[in-house]
């Protein structure tokens, strides 16, 4: 027996290591079976800066999580530069990227999507009257809302971004019935960003201590950046921003609200070009948080469909603090509004409505 001993071990070794990868097959095969089904994510304008920005933040998981396989359709009418960008992804080699279609084809782009970033649109250049602007995006909107309805997973979520964010949402909305109202946003939150980031550079703290400004209204100069209700984390517990201003509580009512109103034009001035990366980034901010919820007693903006709050009239694309919960937003109620507050969010209001006036006399 002592003359087979050092056979028989290597032996004993090399079965429990084939039993142990079978095992480990096994486990692996089980864990494959829990894996989630791939979310289909449309991104129009993909080949834009922003589109640009955006697809490689989605494909990582900023948007849906690090758990979430994801499958991207691309639209765009460059189909040159589009093509491009999808050769970059695939050159990526993502791990939850599970498939990527580029194309110029509108239907082809909305088959099956269950959320649509509507990034594509005409923006106003030098010269443009608002109503050219208005006319060649409604043109856009309409055709892009009729496949939407047509070719999109029945719960599919749309998120407007290109601007006029507000009405383009509108009309959006109005030529994809069967898509639910609670399902059309427009996006605010790259405003509610840029809110809470000039608070902590004023206060000297990082800007995740900071939470619950609020955007009033259209994405627009009109937009009432609102620091009413928002609130800093001290050491044991909350306090109001209001209160550390109480030495210089004119910055809240002017240059804090006139600094988000015209970041994005600074922006351009700086850069020569709009400010893609901080948008794309909002991007993926709202739709995180709509889709898996936002933080216990923490609001967001979003740009949604008027149901009458805040004395704000129905049917307009307005932007209101919410909640969100089980994919669902919930605009939050029971906030004291100040006349001051007051004047600013009617102002926005009124412009919505100018625009949503002009948006239908293109339409017919």
């Amino acid at each position: 027996m002592e003359y087979f001993q050092p056979i028989e071990k290597p032996l004993v070794l090399l079965g429990c290591a084939y039993l142990s990868w079978k095992m480990i097959r096994h486990i692996w095969g089980v864990l494959k079976t829990f894996e989630k089904e791939p979310v289909t994510v449309l991104v129009t304008g993909a080949a834009g800066q922003i589109g640009y920005a955006l697809v490689p933040m989605i494909a990582r998981g900023a948007m849906l999580g690090g758990d979430q396989p994801v499958i991207i359709h691309m639209l765009d009418v460059a189909s040159e530069s589009l093509n491009a960008v999808k050769m970059e992804l695939i050159d990526s080699a993502f791990p939850l990227l599970r498939g990527v279609v580029a194309t110029t084809d509108v239907s082809e782009a909305c088959q099956g999507v269950n959320i649509a970033i509507m990034a594509g649109g005409i923006p106003r250049r030098e010269g443009m009257e608002r109503k050219d602007v208005m006319s060649k995006n409604v043109s856009i909107y309409k055709s892009q809302a009729s496949a939407l309805q047509q070719h999109a997973a029945p719960d599919c979520k749309v998120l407007v971004v290109a601007n006029p964010a507000n009405t383009n949402a509108l009309i959006l909305r109005e030529f994809a019935p069967a898509i639910s109202e609670k399902n059309i946003t427009c996006l605010t939150r790259l405003d509610h960003n840029r809110a809470l980031a000039q608070i902590s550079e004023k206060l000297d703290i990082h800007v995740s201590e900071v939470k619950n400004v609020i955007i009033w209204g259209n994405h627009s100069s009109t937009q009432y950046p609102d620091a009413s209700h928002a609130t800093v984390k001290i050491e044991r517990g909350e306090k109001r921003v209001a209160e550390l201003f109480a030495d210089d509580d004119k910055w809240l009512q002017t240059e804090f609200i006139t600094t988000v109103q015209q970041r994005g034009a600074e922006i351009i001035k700086v850069r020569k070009q709009s400010s893609a990366l901080s948008a794309a980034s909002a991007v993926c901010d709202h739709i995180r948080d709509w889709v898996l919820g936002t933080p216990k007693g923490t609001w967001v903006s979003m740009g949604v469909y008027s149901d009458g709050s805040y004395g704000i009239p129905p049917g307009l694309m307005y932007s209101f603090p919410v909640t969100c919960k089980n994919g669902e937003w919930s605009i939050v109620e029971g906030l004291k509004i100040d006349a001051f507050s007051r004047e600013k969010m009617d102002a926005s209001a009124r412009e919505l409505i100018e625009e949503k006036v002009l948006a239908n006399s293109c339409l017919y």
